[in-house]
């Protein structure tokens, strides 16, 4: 049985003219179905090209790809566009909401994209803002943007749900409640949650971490005790 997410050998250069960057090299690791996965290293150490080529955005060099038995890294554009929709939720630092379209609905554009979707009061409400719903963006704080988007993530019912610093604009308070959310997910729904970060803390509550410096993996190791986010502190 192969391991649920696969990358094998994953470079990826870029070409600045005459200049090549290495922003990831020879990257091999493997993630198992319903696990949380932090993957933490400074600014620099390749997180966001790594999560990128894992969530269909960005094409890699050379190495493979894979995703639930699917090699990703052989998708044309076209399948590239169906995995994003369909495989994969997206939770960014900043939150990419559509301004004129108030909480509930910048939701439900995410779970028309699938047959399987949760109702998006219903994710709305799991992430505490049941009485927020017909609110638009700039009537929300910083925190309910956030929790909107993890609602847009979630309300699709990835495979695969990706946060790129999913707290780094966030206050202490609203960080945590947002992480014990995705834990949340993870344990009750069996989604696999991958969390890039510079904070190292935050690798307490993963079942796998990776670590990574100069666009290389240092290193990948299971937590035999995860801990609970409440019992986290940065």
């Amino acid at each position: 049985m192969s391991a649920f997410v696969k990358f094998e050998k994953v470079s990826k250069v870029y070409q600045s003219g005459d200049v090549s960057v290495k922003a990831l090299s020879d990257a091999s690791f493997e993630i198992e179905k319903g696990e949380v996965c932090v993957i933490v290293g400074q600014s620099g150490a390749g997180k966001t090209t790594l999560l990128n080529i894992l969530g269909g955005m960005d094409t890699l060099t050379s190495g493979h790809v894979y995703l639930d038995g699917n090699e990703v890294s052989k998708f044309d554009n076209r399948s590239l566009a169906e995995y994003r929709r369909h495989d994969i939720g997206f939770v960014f630092q900043y939150y990419n909401l559509i301004p004129n379209l108030t909480a509930l609905e910048n939701v439900e554009i995410s779970s028309q994209l699938s047959s399987n979707y949760i109702p998006a009061k219903r994710v709305l409400a799991d992430v505490g803002l049941a009485d927020r719903m017909i609110n638009f963006p700039a009537q929300l704080s910083g925190g309910e943007q956030q929790r909107v988007a993890i609602a847009r993530a979630l309300a699709k019912r990835p495979k695969l749900l990706l946060c790129d610093e999913p707290t780094g604009a966030l206050d202490y308070a609203t960080g945590k409640t947002i992480l014990t959310l995705l834990q949340r997910e993870s344990r009750d729904n069996g989604m696999t949650v991958v969390i890039i970060t510079h904070n190292s803390a935050l690798t307490a509550m993963a079942d796998r971490v990776i670590r990574m410096k100069s666009g290389t993996i240092l290193s990948v190791t299971r937590n035999e005790t995860v801990v609970p986010i409440e019992q986290i502190e940065w």
